[in-house]
């Protein structure tokens, strides 16, 4: 036997006429069937009285499933051709819009496919007189409601998922829109911008840039564990296309980007994947300050393809701020290193001896620990590199120091071949 209520699928003529006047009688009173069905729905699921506007989109879907399911058994409609009452959708809609979850939205339809069988179904021998043909009735009806509910509860949980879709959409586009006006410095709302993103726009703000050429990195969580280690459990994370992402956190203290916590943080970081940390700085300046400098970062990085996995803007500042235009940063390494400004390994090593030294304040001792060699191969390095550079390693001391930097930083793009 189907689960038309026509004379197809098996279902017997005589059975099929009585369900069909079954079901016209029923129809007569939808209206106290729904009121009633509300009730022993709110006895068992409290959320559908959460508020007005719910309470009477669940009425309407009571009333209007009935309505549609009797209507089609009355006139022989197969259960194939069901499809969700509007009030029905709306009620998903509304669900999905308060934070309930599908299986608690669902819930109602087993719930009233339940009130159907317990109430409605158990005063069919009132309308139908001989036993056995109430007992087939009741039987037709039952799997007809079955299949009714188990085609509209497919709709409707469509619907919800649709709802969400579109509830994160709006919510995805808010926060762009929020975080891009904050970068660009218009007029926001700040307290309102604080809700729409759900972070703190006062306090100490910290910018992080990850990207990556591979399709399968997880910057999401990888971001959420760059905010752990910089102080927030919760960083304000937006996706910059597939293959990077934009990250702040908002700490009541300044977080500590030190050369020891840049080490334990790259660690953790996947080979094919690469972080820029903007300094820290306070309220919705800083927030745009501290990602602007994360943003220069990776052009830094990307442009002396450093192998190094995360990098402080703080330890390239210098760099950037000297490399906008190469031209002009070219020409500045090769007046002030002269013929030490050639790509070549001696060269390279005289360049680092030296870079050594001055760092560390013209102590010799220091720079050795630095290299891996000893002092007197650091002193040698230095000589030659002066000969190289036509003039001593105390003259024009800063301009010497910074050329260097650049070409640590940057190698062969400040750089000239060897002829």
């Amino acid at each position: 036997m189907g689960v038309s209520a026509g004379g197809s699928a098996g279902v017997p003529e005589p059975v099929a006429t009585e369900m069909r006047r079954t079901a016209a009688e029923l129809l007569g009173h939808v209206s106290s069937y729904a009121d009633d069905m509300l009730d022993y729905i709110l006895e068992r699921i409290p959320e559908a009285g959460a508020d007005d506007d719910l309470l009477g989109l669940t009425l309407g879907s009571c009333s209007s499933n009935l309505e549609a399911a009797l209507s089609m058994v009355r006139h022989g409609i197969d259960v194939s051709a069901a499809t969700a009452p509007v009030t029905a959708l709306e009620h998903a809609r509304a669900m999905a819009a308060r934070g309930y979850s599908v299986d608690v939205m669902l819930r109602f339809y087993r719930t009233g496919h339940a009130y159907f069988s317990e109430r409605v179904l158990a005063g069919l021998s009132d309308l139908v007189s001989d036993p056995a043909l109430a007992l087939a009735v009741v039987a037709g009806l039952q799997r007809y409601a079955f299949a009714y509910i188990d085609r509209i509860s497919s709709e409707v949980a469509a619907e919800y998922v649709a709802e969400l879709e579109r509830m994160q959409n709006r919510a995805r586009a808010a926060r762009t829109d929020a975080v891009r006006g904050l970068i660009a410095g218009d007029h926001l709302d700040l307290r309102r911008a604080e809700l729409t993103l759900s972070h703190r726009l006062t306090g100490w703000q910290t910018a992080f840039l990850c990207w990556t050429d591979r399709e399968d990195a997880d910057l999401v969580g990888l971001g959420t564990a760059i905010g752990k280690h910089l102080g927030s459990p919760h960083p304000l994370l937006v996706p910059d296309g597939a293959q990077a992402l934009w990250g702040w956190v908002s700490t009541t203290r300044a977080p500590e980007v030190t050369a020891e916590e840049i080490a334990r943080l790259s660690e953790r970081v996947p080979e094919t994947v690469r972080i820029t940390i903007g300094t820290p700085a306070q309220g919705a300046q800083g927030f745009r300050s501290s990602h602007a400098q994360a943003q220069r970062g990776r052009r830094i990085v990307e442009l002396a393809d450093r192998a190094s996995p995360v990098t402080s803007y703080p330890d390239i500042a210098l760099v950037d701020t000297m490399s906008g235009d190469l031209d002009l940063a070219r020409g500045f390494v090769a007046a002030e290193l002269g013929a030490l400004a050639v790509l070549g390994q001696r060269e390279d090593e005289e360049r680092r001896a030296m870079l050594a030294v001055l760092d560390a304040q013209g102590g010799l001792a220091a720079a050795a620990e630095e290299l891996g060699v000893h002092r007197n191969t650091v002193l040698q390095r230095v000589r030659r590199a002066e000969e190289r550079r036509g003039r001593a390693a105390n003259e024009r001391v800063a301009e010497l120091h910074a050329a260097l930097r650049l070409v640590h930083a940057l190698g062969p793009v400040v750089l000239v071949p060897k002829a």
